[in-house]
């Protein structure tokens, strides 16, 4: 009897990191689509999920972690026929369970895009849902216009990464490029900034906004956020009036200081944005529009390639800070840094 038994990366205590394990393939249901995973990067929600301390609680165990990836269909559709090379995200998603980490995944047709010839797997996966909500900020909730100048908090992440580049591609007259830690401030210069702002942990509200207003040239007319926190203050402090500020995460702090003479002396507006809120449709046109920027090379992001056999030490690094950009995971036995 042939063996089919693939490797997976399974979590198995809520906390830790998982392991590498052979699991079978998950049987596809109706409306569903099997591929042959090829790139698989680690993202935030994750990372969240494994803890057991996300919003969706503790995640039954064992199961395979990973929201989205990209590989080739197996077993497809008269939509999405067999060979078709797609980007997907999985019921993972939603709740722990069959995630893209593993050598065949399955995912619902209605979450699989199909990727021109010239997509890179591996980037394509860095980018993903992250360049989507960079794209979403930037676009459809932040209304950015040529001209403006753009401020990108966290700009060493994916999402900042991917905010610096598509704003200068969107038009903006100057964008400027706020991190954190050593290595973020790193890959936001990399990205030629016309300005680069250091955020120290041990700023206030003004010591930031001070340092954020000399960077400016001019108005401020736009900030992506993912961090909230003393830097979201800081940058509404600065913005123009009726400015906006898109906030899309809070990896520097669920509270902000914010006080309402702030936000009513400039009419300010402030605008949450998630990727929840996306119907398919505007998922994938925005994925689209992402990829064909990645492809034409203006748009690229810090990623490690690292074989599946090693997920658990890229597990590692990766929730530590220590990988030196998003890890995608591959069936390959090729490493490389990009």
């Amino acid at each position: 009897m042939t063996d089919r038994a693939h490797d997976a990366v399974v979590v198995e205590t809520p906390g830790e990191p998982p392991a590498v394990r052979r699991r079978e393939p998950p049987s596809p249901r109706s409306g569903e689509v099997t591929i042959r995973v090829s790139a698989a990067p680690i993202a935030p929600l994750d990372l969240l999920c494994a803890t057991g301390r996300s919003y969706f609680g503790v995640p039954a165990t064992p199961y395979v972690p990973g929201v989205q990836g990209v590989g080739t269909v197996e077993q497809g559709t008269a939509d999405i026929p067999a060979g078709t090379t797609v980007w997907f995200a999985t019921s993972a998603g939603m709740a722990p369970g069959d995630g893209s980490m593993r050598a065949v995944a399955i995912a619902p047709e209605r979450d699989v895009v199909r990727l021109p010839g010239s997509a890179d797997p591996a980037l394509v996966a860095a980018l993903g849902l992250s360049g989507v909500a960079a794209w979403m900020s930037l676009t459809w909730r932040g209304q950015v216009n040529a001209g403006e100048q753009v401020l990108v908090l966290g700009a060493g992440g994916v999402v900042g990464q991917a905010a610096v580049q598509l704003a200068r591609t969107l038009g903006a007259r100057r964008v400027l490029a706020a991190a954190r830690s050593a290595g973020a401030r790193d890959r936001a210069r990399r990205l030629d900034p016309d300005a680069l702002v250091e955020i120290d942990d041990a700023d206030d509200v003004e010591t930031l906004a001070a340092r954020i207003r000399d960077a400016c040239d001019g108005p401020l007319d736009l900030v992506v956020d993912p961090l909230y926190g003393i830097p979201c203050a800081a940058a509404l402090s600065v913005l123009r009036p009726h400015g906006r500020l898109v906030n899309l995460g809070g990896s520097a702090g669920e509270l902000a200081p914010i006080t309402s003479s702030m936000l009513r002396g400039q009419s300010l507006q402030v605008l949450g944005y998630t990727n929840n809120e996306l119907t398919p449709d505007q998922r994938r046109d925005a994925l689209l529009h992402v990829v064909d920027e990645a492809s034409a090379g203006r748009l690229h992001v810090a990623h490690e390639v690292v074989p599946m056999a090693q997920a658990t030490d890229a597990w590692r690094r990766q929730s530590s800070g220590q990988a030196a950009g998003r890890i995608v995971l591959t069936p390959e036995e090729d490493v490389e840094t990009r």
